[in-house]
C-alpha cells in the first residue's frame, strides 16, 4: 500500500500526497524538505558514478516502509518517490511511478516544470490523477492480500480435511483392531417355537434381548438396537446358551 507520494525538483518539494492516516513521517514539514534534499543528493550521486548504476529503492532498518523513486528523463532534476508497506511490491511501485511520470509531463510541460517558480499550488490540479492511480494501486495490491489469504485458507481448510480422513481411518482402523470376535457372533434360537421369556427370564433386558434373536442380528447389532452394551448382550446370551435356548453361529 502506498503511503506517501512525493514529486522533488532541484531538493524541494513540488508536490506532495500521503495517504496514510497513522504514518506522516515523509511528508511533514521539516522531514519533507531534509528527504527531498536527501534523495536530490542520491539523485546527483548515481549521475556521477555511472557504472554503479541507478539507486531505485532503500530500506529503513527501523521502519517497515521503504522508499522508491524513479528519476524523470525529461528532466534529469526532478524525481518522483513513493513509501509504501510490505503489502506491495517494488516492481509494481516502479510501474506505478512511471505511470505517474508520463501523465505528469504530459499535463504540464516540460518548460513550465523547468521554470517553476517554487510555489507547491502550481501542480494542485494534478492531484486527482495521483488519487486515481494511487486508489487502483492500493485496491490491486488489497485484492491480491485478499487472493492470497483465501487461497492460504483453502490450503489450510484442505489440510483440515485430509487431517480429518487421516484421523478417521486410524479411529476405524483402531476401532477394527479392538473389537472383539464375540461382538460378530450371531445368536440363534435352538428351537423354532418362541417361548414366552417372561416364564423363564428376570430382567427386562434379558426379555428385550431375547425378542430380538432372530439368527440374523448380531451381538453388536442387537446391542445398537436396544442401546446396551456389547457386553451386556454377551453376558445374557450366555446365560441363554446355560438354559438351552440358544446358540452362536457365525464363528
Amino acid at each position: 500500500m502506498i503511503h506517501d507520494f512525493l514529486i522533488i525538483r532541484d531538493g524541494l518539494p513540488l508536490l506532495v500526497k500521503n495517504y496514510s492516516s497513522s504514518q506522516k513521517l515523509f511528508s511533514q514539514g521539516d522531514n519533507l524538505i531534509m528527504i527531498s534534499g536527501f534523495f536530490s543528493a542520491l539523485n546527483s550521486f548515481s549521475d556521477s558514478f555511472e557504472d554503479l548504476g541507478t539507486i531505485s529503492e532503500l530500506k529503513l532498518s527501523n521502519h517497515d516502509l521503504k522508499l522508491t523513486f524513479l528519476k524523470d528523463s525529461n528532466i534529469p532534476s526532478l524525481i518522483y518517490l513513493a513509501t509504501y508497506d510490505e503489502k506491495s511490491k517494488a516492481a509494481s511501485i516502479q510501474n506505478f511511478l512511471q505511470k505517474i511520470a508520463v501523465k505528469f509531463i504530459k499535463e504540464f510541460n516540460i518548460k513550465s516544470i523547468s521554470n517553476w517558480n517554487g510555489k507547491v499550488d502550481n501542480f494542485n490540479s494534478f492531484d486527482s490523477i495521483i488519487n486515481q492511480h494511487v486508489e487502483i494501486e492500493n485496491m490491486d495490491n488489497s485484492y491480491n492480500v485478499i487472493q492470497k489469504e483465501a487461497a492460504l485458507l483453502e490450503d489450510m481448510s484442505e489440510n483440515i480435511v485430509e487431517e480429518k480422513k487421516e484421523i478417521k481411518k486410524i479411529s476405524d482402523f483402531d476401532t477394527y483392531v479392538a473389537k472383539p470376535q464375540y461382538y460378530e457372533y450371531l445368536p440363534t434360537l435352538t428351537t423354532s417355537d418362541r417361548i414366552n421369556p417372561k416364564l423363564f427370564l428376570t430382567g427386562e433386558s434379558s426379555c428385550e434381548i431375547y425378542d430380538q434373536i432372530d439368527g440374523i442380528k448380531s451381538i453388536d447389532q442387537i446391542s445398537q438396537e436396544l442401546k446396551l452394551t456389547q457386553d451386556q448382550v454377551y453376558n445374557i446370551c450366555k446365560n441363554l446358551i446355560k438354559m438351552g435356548f440358544i446358540t452362536f453361529s457365525g464363528f
